[in-house]
């Protein structure tokens, strides 16, 4: 696939153009995979009710491996241009699937607070529906502190889905607030953004229709 960083690493790829690249690339078979890893994760992780070391193991493997594929295949869809419209739909569907899985899985299993899976999901849905929004008057791009923000929710997951404890387990529950902490953040700063983005391609449209330059006076 390909995008603006999912995005909010996120990659999003909902303002890429689509080609006429043939559905059937690498980049599309990435993201096909990450869905396919989707119910793999989860039968790992409530194997034996959460409780097999092994299972979680294997489970903290796939995640990884499916985080991977949502960096490699943006890459790959920018590099050699196999942007698809299928692409643009399904990337965003199989991040959403990862994340709200392990979210939802670890809070099913009471490792993680459901305040914390309610409100990290109630953000990406906003934010993608923020992209919806905008999607006319231009691109809103990832931000850098959602690409952080990304990266921590990912690196937060994997660690409590290890069968961790002591230090580790501190360590893991220090990441995942500050990535709650930048989720809540990044969310009002995409608000912002996107109520600016409109407002400054109406000025422009307007500018326009009265035959005036923008920025010309």
């Amino acid at each position: 696939m390909t995008g603006l960083d999912r995005a909010d690493g996120e990659v999003d790829h909902l303002a890429d153009p689509p080609t006429a690249v043939s559905v059937w690339n690498p980049a599309n078979g990435l993201t096909v995979l990450r869905l396919l890893l989707v119910p793999v994760f989860a039968m790992a992780l409530f194997h034996q009710h959460g409780t097999s070391t092994g299972w979680r193991l294997v489970a903290c493997a796939v995640f990884v491996v499916a985080s991977l594929t949502d960096r490699i295949d943006g890459d790959l869809a920018r590099r050699r241009a196999w942007i698809t419209e299928f692409g643009k739909l399904a990337d965003p569907i199989a991040d959403k699937a990862l994340i709200g899985t392990a979210l939802v899985g670890l809070s099913v299993l009471g490792e993680l607070a459901w305040w914390v899976t309610v409100v990290i999901l109630a953000r990406e849905v906003g934010v993608t529906l923020l992209r919806f929004w905008v999607l006319r008057h231009g691109v809103l791009p990832a931000s850098r502190g959602g690409k952080v923000k990304t990266t921590l929710q990912a690196v937060a997951i994997g660690l409590l889905v290890l069968p961790l404890s002591g230090g580790w387990q501190v360590a893991a529950d220090i990441v995942l607030w500050v990535a709650v902490v930048l989720t809540l953040i990044t969310g009002v700063d995409y608000v912002f953004r996107a109520v600016g983005l409109r407002r400054a391609s109406r000025r422009a449209r307007l500018a326009t229709d009265q035959g005036v330059l923008p920025g010309s006076r």
